[in-house]
């Protein structure tokens, strides 16, 4: 059974990390949720859901100043971490290796394991800095995937677009799903 981290940061976007969770929960996968203030707030704003509903869709949930996690250690295995939306500024930390709180130490505890970390970036547009921590996450093997819709499946609703990217983040865990129409010889002309 797969154990996944799961952090949900200030940016816009939290349904992304919420659609996750819900179906991470429904496969009964183990999963470590991290929310950051800003992430709790952004909840409130962008769904009108309390974070507290969130943090049941979840194995466990821990809070972001619990530098003493056991997902702050590398000793602790788990199959990797996504972060759903990243915020630049948790981007920034993790690209220069602050670990100022629990989800930049986790994602560092993935970077230095070599296990899959998955930074789902929200901001537009991107200025160099965003690009140049990008790129230097990149080069450490961290799959950076941002939030942009593909309209291959013709989507017909914001959940479709939301599925299509949830599901691209599940692909990169090798998690089975069909939340959206794959691109195939159905789709060439």
């Amino acid at each position: 059974m797969k154990k996944l981290v799961v952090a949900i940061t200030g940016s816009s976007g939290v349904i992304y990390g919420i659609k996750l969770l819900n179906y991470l929960s429904q496969l009964n996968l183990e999963t470590h949720l991290i929310i950051s203030e800003w992430g709790s707030n952004t909840i409130k704003i962008e769904t009108n859901t309390d974070p507290n509903i969130v943090k049941s869709l979840a194995t466990f949930h821990y809070d972001n100043k619990n530098m003493a996690a056991p997902i702050s250690s590398g000793s602790y295995k788990t199959d990797g971490m996504v972060i759903i939306p990243c915020s630049m500024k948790t981007l920034s930390s993790i690209a220069h290796g602050q670990d100022d709180n629990l989800i930049s130490r986790s994602a560092s505890v993935c970077i230095k394991e070599h296990r899959i970390l998955v930074i789902v970036p929200r901001e537009t547009p991107l200025s160099t800095i965003h690009l140049e921590n990008m790129l230097k996450l990149s080069k450490m093997n961290v799959i950076v995937l941002p939030s942009m819709p593909g309209f291959y499946s013709k989507p017909s609703s914001i959940d479709d677009l939301v599925s299509h990217l949830v599901g691209k983040v599940l692909d990169q865990f090798d998690i089975p799903h069909n939340l959206f129409q794959r691109w195939g010889y159905k789709n060439r002309e």
